[in-house]
């Protein structure tokens, strides 16, 4: 066929298209309507999982998958939107790498709020001020974020999905490389690139700032400063980019959590992960083998742990809480009986979560 015969064809594909897609959208405006006549949530994470691995399942070409979920997260945050208008919150502001990691969860059709700080996005879910948060956990590079951390002990959120974002990093500023005497940017951004910097910059002040997005409005204003931060950030503030990919670790990628008021259900076959905070209290420093005893317990019963990390209790001197991430769903019976048995032992045993295992 010529060019014209085959335009003609994509036309006629793309009327079906938009039939069939408003359709699918009309259906999910009166799964909508029953669920909010039952209490029911509106986003339900593991559907979500269900429906990108159905249809990635069903893919037979030329489209990668990858892209595929693109188009159904796009598909599916228009079909939300016309269940219930969304308000998610994100450590702002706009162009953090924290928004784009909420945007990648949600898509375009849901309505975002940027907060100043992760405490902030605490309390304007647990108020019901917003929906859902998006915060950012772990880098790959710097490890977890503590702030986060350390507030799921006094929560009663739920972590309900994760979402995994790649990160790169510019440096952005008005002023020419050679006169730059400050730069700044979140904490964990300015380790991800330390090298770089040092190398490039070694007499600039390297200073801490809200965020990512907050560090590019400062350098905006103030001569001889820069910030570190995502070429969005740059094209949203207007401010030139000096040099591009500064991060010292090519596969720097950053875990955001999604929180919500309440858990998620099982995807199903092994394909959940499970967070919990545990205190040992005493025995962590008075009896040998009190962190095997407390790990014992599920490697009896098969459940695997994928990461442990310890954070001080702030409460005295040398106790600690643990995050532990294991394979399961909180329901499994084995999870339930792993958890009989650190109950009897543990001061706290709190459940931070059940969430799919892939990564949308």
């Amino acid at each position: 066929m010529d060019i014209d015969a085959i335009r003609v064809k994509i036309d006629q594909l793309d009327r079906q298209l938009v039939d069939v897609l408003n359709q699918r959208l009309t259906l999910a405006a009166e799964i909508g309507r029953v669920k909010r006549s039952q209490g029911g949530q509106i986003y339900v994470a593991e559907r979500e999982e269900a429906v990108f691995r159905k249809v990635t399942g069903q893919n037979q070409g030329p489209i990668k998958n990858e892209a595929l979920r693109a188009i159904y997260r796009e598909i599916m945050s228009a079909a939300i939107a016309l269940e219930k208008p969304l308000l998610i919150a994100y450590l702002g502001p706009e162009a953090t790498n924290t928004h784009q990691a909420a945007m990648k969860k949600f898509g375009a059709s849901v309505d975002y709020h940027a907060m100043a700080t992760i405490g902030d996005i605490f309390t304007a879910v647990e108020k019901g001020e917003a929906d859902y948060a998006v915060i950012p956990i772990e880098n790959s590079t710097e490890g977890s974020v503590r702030d986060a951390l350390d507030l799921f002990i006094e929560s009663d959120l739920k972590i309900v999905s994760q979402i995994y974002l790649e990160i790169t990093h510019s440096l952005i500023s008005n002023s020419p490389l050679e006169g730059i005497k400050k730069v700044y940017s979140k904490d964990q951004a300015l380790a991800q690139c330390r090298n770089w910097l040092q190398r490039h910059v070694p007499h600039a002040q390297l200073i801490d700032a809200p965020s990512t997005a907050r560090a590019v409005q400062i350098a905006k204003e103030e001569p001889g400063a820069a910030a570190v931060a995502t070429e969005l950030a740059a094209a949203t503030y207007g401010v030139p980019v000096l040099a591009k990919n500064i991060q010292d670790k090519a596969d720097n990628t950053t875990r955001f959590f999604v929180l919500g008021r309440k858990p998620s259900g099982s995807v199903g076959g092994g394909k959940d992960i499970t967070s919990f905070a545990i205190s040992l209290g005493d025995a962590a420093s008075a009896h040998a083998g009190a962190l095997l005893k407390m790990l014992m317990p599920f490697a009896e019963r098969g459940v695997n742990l994928s990461k442990i990390e310890s954070r001080p209790s702030k409460k005295r001197p040398w106790d600690y809480y643990f995050f532990i991430d294991v394979t399961g769903h909180y329901d499994d019976p084995a999870m339930k009986e792993a958890l009989k048995e650190l109950q009897s032992f543990c001061p706290l045993v709190k459940w931070l979560g059940s969430y799919p295992a892939a990564a949308s």
